[in-house]
């Protein structure tokens, strides 16, 4: 059985609110799970204390025992200070959309036309 640490989602509509749990990998995101570790509200300021909960002890014996953590949920263990932080790529991230580099080769044909008429000109 791969366990994995992972958030479950509840809430209602625009206002979410997630529980950290320990869960079997097959089981859907708000469905069955096997224990509750804590909590996350996204709702609360960044430096609130409240905004994730956890009790490390049980982190620590699902860790143990094997389980995989998510994306989200091994943010908040560097940020506890349980896990080593990892390195992450995404180059892809930072570039604009298509439709924003369509504008900005547009923007700079027309910067080198004026450019060329100013030139001309003199």
């Amino acid at each position: 059985m791969a366990i994995k640490i992972r958030l479950a989602r509840g809430g209602s509509k625009k206002r979410p609110f997630y529980r950290i749990v320990a869960a079997d990998s097959r089981m859907p995101r708000d469905g069955r799970f096997i224990e509750k570790l804590g909590t996350y509200n996204p709702l609360l300021p960044k430096d609130s204390e409240e905004r994730v909960k956890m009790d490390m002890e049980r982190v620590q014996y699902w860790l143990g025992q094997g389980a995989q953590v998510t994306d989200r949920v091994a943010r908040f263990l560097e940020a506890a200070g349980v896990k080593e932080k990892q390195e992450r790529n995404n180059p892809k991230k930072g570039t604009p959309g298509k439709k924003a580099q369509d504008r900005a080769e547009e923007k700079a044909a027309k910067a080198a036309e004026a450019a060329e008429a100013a030139a001309g000109e003199e």
